[in-house]
């Protein structure tokens, strides 16, 4: 289309009026949904405008903004799809803070050495696998797991009922 029939905004009027019921039938005849056919369709044609001078000197400005149409549906139900596999992923890993430990817990931790409070840290609440904490801590995944040990007995002496102690005491 060249300037013929006057300036380019009156030209890309003319063309807008006559072209976009038909592109906008073909698009959402495409996709199904009318909806999604129209804002694509004057997404498209909003394109073209900013982009006239050079859409209308390819000779097929209908072909261009139809394509884009198209391309801009595509890109939607892309982003739609992503967007639904990103929640599901949500709602599947998202699972309740655990509940807050009991405060003899806390105070029994406190009272390790701060390596072994790293690694019960790492294990329990960060939920990391021995080899994890070992990386994590920078040890070796032995050191790891004997660091984890100690700490889950020096746990269990600490938290041990009063008459447990005494039974077992030498």
């Amino acid at each position: 289309m060249g300037s013929a029939t006057g300036p380019p905004e009156r030209e890309f009027s003319q063309w807008y009026a006559s072209e976009f019921p038909r592109v906008l039938a073909t698009v959402a005849f495409v996709v199904g949904d009318v909806g999604l056919g129209e804002e694509a369709t004057a997404e498209a044609f909003a394109k073209a405008l900013l982009h006239w001078p050079k859409v209308s000197a390819m000779g097929h400005p209908t072909a261009w903004v139809r394509t884009t149409a198209l391309n801009e549906v595509r890109s939607r139900l892309r982003r739609l799809r992503l967007e639904r596999r990103y929640r599901a992923r949500l709602v599947e890993t998202h699972a309740p803070p655990p509940a807050e430990p009991d405060p003899q817990l806390w105070a029994a931790v406190a009272r390790l050495a701060p390596r072994a409070r790293e690694a019960v840290a790492l294990r329990y609440v960060a939920d990391l696998t021995e080899p994890e904490v070992a990386a994590a801590m920078g040890i070796s995944r032995g050191a790891a797991a004997a660091t984890l040990h100690r700490a889950r007995r020096q746990l269990a002496d600490l938290l041990a009922p009063d008459h447990d102690r005494e039974r077992t005491a030498p």
